[in-house]
């Protein structure tokens, strides 16, 4: 049996830990991050879940020789499979496989999804119907649906799913996994290892030229050593970007704080495209990670190396090995595990109780890590956004070991912002409209965004460089002669601005098709994102002018008795729609994923049945790769 450990972001955390809300646009397509453990396993010494990620081809031929397959579907919010799936996807729409190909195979399937994206579970949903069609029409268990807007996340549903399955494998097959009534009827005076030992080195045992001064080296040779980033990790930054322009688009109110940042490579070019995502390692706050080494009583100035149970390094891949394979501990710890920004998950608590000599600590741990404290430690641990250092300290006689906190903290994670400017415009720099996240958990306890937090505290006059990566994003770069609608309220006006700034360049050098731009915000005067920015290119035969066929159109709900979004801009314009729509424009819409996107497109198609054309013309353009959507909660 294979499957993935993998969780959707708690409700709090999209806003938070991954700063994933309004300007960061968590590209949908991204993998959630595995979890710390999953949830329904009483025992931590029943079997343990693989950290290899099950699609792939060679995985899927293993399984269906021996006719048996688990596994758990991260969840997109757009109608096609997430990155790490791609592959497997592919191989599955091969046209060699025929109905019988998955003949008497039996899965159980698992989805991650979030009810807030309009394609609620569609990998898991879209994947069984695929698997049925190859001849698997007998799962273990009926397919289970994670919602990470329910009350305890997905959770709630995955722990009862677990529990069917343990005991359905064992009802089939009791050879199969002989732990299995370890976790049926657990026994909590048992725990295996940690999947990971560290090495430890003195650093006067520690050679000198396995020290690196190169921030890209260090960094890519930590994130190389991780167990949880060991299949996530894109090596070194291909980029040291320094903040060059820090500039507040909002009027100063706490609640609402956007930022527009830019960043430059002085030496260089910066390649990317227009849609395209810009991936950020933020830095912890140094006090947190000397407040965490302090309370687990660790030396900061020791050298570690990790390795897998059994003696291989956790990472082949790493760019060295041997004495070289060393890190000073604080720098690990620093570069890959979130202390002060994410919470953890049960299984943590579950540990955290074996090591407790406390009985009051102990008993309280323990309820935390039932199934009847699910509640409870929702409310302690995801609503009120306590920190692994925060709950550590609140817990102080717990001495967890470093090898289990490696293995439980979550690792820190790179964040996905849009780009918010054309390599046209600006060759050695990349833009970024950031929504500086900041909240209430409770009364008493305010939480910031990691990321977003330490972006906005960047002084563009000091030298600190930001790690980045370029990731594609899920808004393909247009045609220069193909016509565009494009609408983005708030915040998902961050990648039209690069599309307006390429068109613009474009069109100093060959013909270009025209842009009708619908924006929406609150108030005119308070969170108008690039006020200046857009009447520019809307006056002066510019690309958004209506002299060239373009519009700009801004809807300011707050304004007016009346609230007044972009749907309804776009109902009021809706000849000039259709015209658009008529002449092969391709439609993009950003930003929130509440309510926006289904209430935008039932104005599109309230404007093309009004013109007496069938609605699933929009259908038909989103096959084409003409009706694209990005949204985030």
């Amino acid at each position: 049996v294979s499957w993935r450990r993998s969780r959707s972001t708690r409700r709090r955390r999209r806003r938070a830990a991954a700063d994933s809300s309004c300007s960061m646009h968590r590209r949908p397509a991204t993998p959630r991050k595995p979890p710390d453990a999953w949830a329904g396993r009483p025992s931590a010494a029943a079997a343990r879940p693989s950290t290899s990620s099950p699609w792939t081809s060679s995985t899927l031929a293993a399984c269906r020789e021996k006719g048996l397959w688990s596994s758990s579907c991260p969840p997109p919010g757009r109608a096609t499979p997430p990155d790490s799936m791609k592959g497997f996807w592919r191989y599955l729409l091969k046209k060699n496989l025929d109905a019988q190909w998955l003949q008497g195979f039996r899965y159980a399937m698992f989805g991650l999804g979030d009810s807030g994206y309009q394609y609620y579970n569609f990998a898991a949903i879209k994947l069984r119907k695929r698997l049925s069609q190859l001849g698997a029409t007998k799962p273990i268990i009926g397919i289970g649906l994670g919602n990470d807007q329910d009350s305890s996340g997905y959770e709630k549903a995955l722990g009862p799913w677990l529990l069917s399955l343990w005991k359905s494998l064992n009802r089939t097959n009791p050879s199969l996994l002989p732990r299995i009534p370890d976790i049926i009827n657990p026994n909590l005076n048992n725990l295996g290892d940690a999947k990971v030992e560290v090495i430890y080195y003195s650093s006067d045992d520690t050679p000198q030229d396995s020290i690196l001064p190169d921030s890209k080296k260090l960094i890519g040779r930590a994130r190389s050593m991780h167990p949880a980033l060991k299949f996530h990790n894109d090596g070194e930054p291909e980029y040291m970007l320094k903040m060059v322009t820090n500039q507040r688009l909002t009027k100063k109110d706490p609640e609402r704080d956007v930022r527009h940042f830019e960043l430059e490579d002085p030496s260089s070019a910066v390649h990317y495209q227009v849609g395209d995502a810009l991936e950020i390692l933020p830095s912890q706050n140094p006090s947190a990670v000397n407040a965490f080494i302090k309370r687990c009583n660790l030396d900061p100035d020791c050298y570690i190396s990790i390795r897998a149970k059994g003696g291989d390094e956790v990472s082949k891949s790493s760019p060295v090995n041997g004495l070289m394979d060393r890190i000073k501990l604080k720098t690990f710890v620093a570069l890959t595990m979130d202390v002060a920004s994410a919470s953890p998950g049960r299984y943590f608590y579950e540990i955290m109780s074996y090591f407790a000599t406390a009985q009051h600590e102990k008993e309280r741990l323990e309820e935390f890590a039932s199934p009847e404290g699910r509640d409870g430690l929702y409310q302690y641990n995801h609503k009120e956004g306590r920190t692994v250092l925060e709950v550590l300290e609140e817990f102080p006689w717990v001495h967890m070991p470093f090898e289990w906190l490696v293995q439980l903290t979550p690792p820190l994670k790179k964040r996905a912002f849009s780009i918010s400017s054309s390599p046209l415009a600006h060759p050695n720099q990349i833009h970024l409209t950031v929504s500086v996240v900041s909240w209430l958990a409770t009364p008493f306890r305010r939480k910031h965004g990691l990321c977003s937090t330490w972006l906005a505290g960047l002084d563009p006059n000091e030298e600190t460089l930001v790690p980045c990566w370029i990731h594609q994003g899920s808004l393909p770069p247009p045609d220069p002669s193909t016509p565009l609608v494009l609408i983005g309220p708030g915040t998902g006006c961050a990648p039209f601005r690069a599309f307006v700034e390429e068109r613009a360049a474009q069109r100093a050098r060959e013909p270009t098709a025209p842009i009708l731009f619908f924006f929406g915000c609150r108030n005119k005067d308070d969170d108008f994102l690039y006020r200046d920015f857009w009447p520019h290119h809307a006056q002066n035969n510019g690309v958004l002018s209506p002299e060239e066929g373009g519009g700009f159109f801004a809807a300011f709900s707050r304004d007016q008795p009346e609230k007044v979004y972009v749907q309804h801009k776009i109902r009021e314009q809706s000849a000039r729609v259709l015209n658009m729509l008529c002449s092969g424009a391709a439609v993009y819409v950003a930003g929130s994923s509440t309510k926006m996107p289904a209430d935008v497109r039932a104005a599109m198609e309230e404007v093309v049945r009004e013109k007496g054309v069938d609605a699933g013309w929009l259908r038909k353009l989103e096959r084409a790769g003409k009706y694209n959507i990005e949204t985030w909660s």
